[in-house]
């Protein structure tokens, strides 16, 4: 009873230092808006400058939820893919997953001059890149799990992982060679990654992927209790591990693939969050870990997001940066303190 309200508090903390990042986030940005203004324009009150409501309204408010929907959604697909192979260093990004969105993406756009006249109009579709995404991240994570079939060798199946991705950036280095400058110029945006070109009707999409993603995951939360102690023990307990798998490659695919069609590659967010709850709450328990991490990599791309802004000047660094400049140091410390690792 006193560890379950120990996990409450946990749990109340992370959502009172999201709402309040989340705040932060909305005021902050090449023009500083008040927080006065900043709920007048929520609650259709009056504020002190109009263009205050727009701003809030049409821009910082979606770039605040797909924020946490990214964020959320990525920590949600890396604890899977640890949770699945056992494997502290798993991730969308470290196994090829990102990558092999980024293809599907890099196909629809610089392969579509190959294809010309209406495929071109298809690409530009979100939904377009939204499919694309996912079967592409979909195909590679297939691979993945076949190779850790006949290995059954963590390090071995990371190795893989990377050379699915290094392959992948073969592919979309031979599509860029031959592709027209505007093309080009297009997915190099794309992948730099951004959290602020979404109108309210693409978060509705995003939301409906993330919606998806997550419902499954909660849907898996008992079997992925019994993964922890290996899938013989899951096994004995009467979990289908066949069928669990497919549901946390559905999942996974789905969170990751759209929020990277959405918002681009962002990397390491997927592989420190689950770690870094770890570390405030070391629990094995996906009922707890599951809205922990949800909270937690909200947080962290919030923060992220805030440092892109470069608050109180008109630039904004690709979001993709800042994640691997936050991300890589956290890496670098969970791959020294690896003996640590609670699994």
């Amino acid at each position: 009873m006193q560890h379950t309200g120990k996990y409450v508090s946990i749990l109340v903390i992370l959502v009172l230092v999201l709402c309040a990042l989340a705040l932060l986030n909305i005021s902050l940005g090449s023009v500083h808006i008040p927080a006065r203004d900043i709920f007048s324009s929520l609650f259709n009150a009056e504020v002190s400058k109009e263009t205050y409501r727009y701003i809030i309204l049409d821009y910082r408010l979606p770039k605040a939820f797909t924020a946490i929907i990214a964020g959320s959604g990525l920590g949600i697909s890396g604890l899977l893919m640890q949770t699945m192979f056992r494997n502290p260093l798993a991730g969308p990004y470290v196994l090829g997953l990102s990558s092999g969105a980024s293809l599907g993406v890099a196909i629809l756009i610089m392969g579509s001059t190959l294809i010309g006249g209406s495929f071109i109009a298809l690409a530009l579709s979100k939904w377009s890149l939204v499919i694309a995404s996912s079967i592409g991240s979909l195909i590679v994570l297939f691979a993945v799990v076949l190779a850790s079939v006949r290995l059954r060798d963590t390090m071995a199946i990371l190795i893989i992982g990377l050379m699915f991705a290094s392959l992948t950036g073969a592919v979309v280095s031979i599509l860029s060679y031959f592709s027209p400058a505007a093309q080009l110029q297009q997915y190099i945006f794309w992948s730099f990654g951004s959290l602020g070109d979404l109108s309210w009707a693409e978060v509705g999409i995003l939301s409906v992927f993330w919606f998806l993603g997550i419902s499954l995951a909660i849907f898996c939360i008992k079997n992925l209790n019994s993964l922890l102690l290996g899938e013989e023990y899951a096994r004995s307990l009467g979990v289908n591990i066949s069928q669990n798998r497919m549901l946390i490659i559905i999942a996974t695919s789905l969170l990751a693939g759209s929020i990277t069609a959405f918002c681009g590659p962002i990397a390491f967010i997927g592989l420190a969050v689950p770690h870094l709850i770890r570390q405030i709450s070391p629990i094995n328990n996906h009922l707890i870990l599951l809205p922990a991490v949800v909270l937690g990599g909200a947080i962290l791309m919030l923060i992220c997001d805030i440092v892109a802004q470069l608050p109180g000047t008109e630039f904004t660094l690709p979001i993709n940066a800042i994640t691997s400049l936050i991300g890589a140091p956290v890496v670098i410390w969970l791959l020294i303190k690896k003996q640590k690792f609670q699994f």
